[in-house]
Order: C-alpha cells, then structure tokens, then sequence
C-alpha cells in the first residue's frame, strides 16, 4: 500500500467513474456562479439531500457560502464543452451560454440530463474543501445519456442489461 501523495492519489482516486455537474448559483451582488464538479453525490431520500464540494481556494467559493442554495445539472453526454467552460477559472463562464433563472435567481442551464435545485442545508470543513449538503427542493429528469469522466478523461458509457431484459 502506498501513502497518499497528491498525484499519485489523485490518480489512484480517478480509478472511480463518476457523473459531470455544473453547478450554478449567484453572487452577493446577483451576478451568475458556476463550476464544473465531479464530487457530486446522493446523502438520503428522506430527506432529500445530496452533496458536492468545492476547493477553498476556488474564486466563486464565497458565492456559495452566502447565497443559501444552488443548482445542480447533471451533464448529458454531448455537452462535454460546456464542462469545459465551467471548469476553467474565470469570471465570464456563462458567455454563450442561454441561461435562466430559477425564481430564487441561481441560473438554469437549458441542457442538462437532470436538474437539481437545492436549498444549503450544510456546509462543513473537508481539508482543502468545502462540502455542501443541498436539500432538493424540486427535480426534473430528461431522456438523455450522461457525461462521464474517467482516470482524467471523459469515456463512452452504454448500459449493461442481463440477458432477461432487466437492470
């Protein structure tokens, strides 16, 4: 067994497929927040919650400790450039991209393969991260296959049935 060290732990951790989010909210002066996230995850059904964390050190962070909620997209399979958009630093990740707000003002995408909108619930301490714990106040899910990013890479993913038809 090896110790963690960051490269080598971050690659053994990209062994673990997981789902592409944008995750949206808004500034203290109302302004559009969003990032690109792998760390997004179900908590419980009832409640309904679910998580995802953010770096410390990420210049949107603020954002999301004070606005009190977010929204969660679940990236469809094509939509590979628009997790590029959210995951590179910068203030203007929503040029070219046709958004609306939700009736509390954190932007919707119009795209997605599942929407999530939460309600802050918790935010606690994660070594370099920030865990936020969402309460889902509302859900929509489209007929779409999903984005998904494995060992430092987006793959193809297809469903895998059992030879009497079911899951």
């Amino acid at each position: 067994m090896s110790q963690p060290a960051t490269r080598e732990f971050r690659d053994a951790l990209g062994k673990f497929a997981t789902g592409v989010t944008v995750i949206t909210t808004t500034s203290e002066k109302g302004e559009p927040v969003g990032v690109t996230a792998s760390s997004f995850n179900s908590v419980s059904l009832d409640p309904p919650l679910v998580l995802w964390s953010l770096a410390k050190s990420a210049a949107s962070m603020r954002a999301y400790e004070k606005s009190g909620g977010f929204n969660v997209h679940i990236l469809a399979a094509d939509q590979e450039a628009i997790s590029n958009q959210f995951a590179r630093p910068g203030d203007d990740k929503f040029r070219g991209v046709d958004w609306k707000p939700c009736d509390r003002g954190y932007p919707i995408l119009p795209e997605y393969a599942a929407l999530f909108r939460c309600e802050t619930q918790y935010q606690y301490e994660g070594g370099d991260h920030l865990i936020f714990v969402g309460k889902v106040i509302e859900y929509e899910t489209r007929n779409a296959p999903v984005l998904v990013f494995h060992q430092g890479a987006y793959v193809d993913i297809r469903s895998r049935k059992k030879a009497e038809g079911k899951l």
